[in-house]
């Protein structure tokens, strides 16, 4: 289970403020950057750090952040998030950003892409398309298809 994860944003605090109104959850503020927590058992959050931040070893002190200048651009990231707002909600928070959202079909599930700030993909599952995500991970194809890996 993933309990957070972290991403970079040109504007960490609004990019904060629309996830946790798709979660139905809260900003906290951390120094520069800031959670957006769901507010459930698991503790879901997703940290949104300035653009141009990097992540480095630090040795037993564990990782540092430090700035690298801002940067952007499309990426490799994304994640798959489970809300409980409805589809059309979801996309009319997307307009009023003005980020690009798409209805789309992942074969056996579909997902709402929602580009964060137009660069970052955020895949947004509403309560039919989470069930159908669980359903399709939780199946005996994938099941079967785990063990065919080398």
């Amino acid at each position: 289970m993933i309990h957070h994860l972290s991403i970079a944003a040109h504007n960490p605090e609004r990019v904060a403020s629309v996830l946790a109104k798709l979660m139905g959850g809260t900003v906290m503020p951390d120094g520069g950057n800031f959670f957006a927590c769901q507010l459930d058992e698991h503790g879901s959050a997703i940290q949104i750090y300035p653009a141009g931040t990097e992540l480095q070893p630090g040795g037993d002190a564990g990782g540092r952040f430090v700035m690298k200048g801002a940067i952007g651009g499309f990426g490799p990231t994304h994640f798959a998030l489970s809300v409980s707002t409805d589809a059309d909600t979801v996309e009319r928070i997307a307009r009023a950003e003005g980020w690009e959202c798409y209805r789309c079909g992942r074969g056996p599930f579909h997902v709402i892409e929602m580009w964060i700030e137009n660069e970052t993909m955020m895949e947004i599952l509403p309560p039919q398309y989470a069930q159908e995500y669980l359903d399709f991970t939780r199946s005996q194809s994938l099941e079967l298809a785990k063990h065919s890996v080398p």
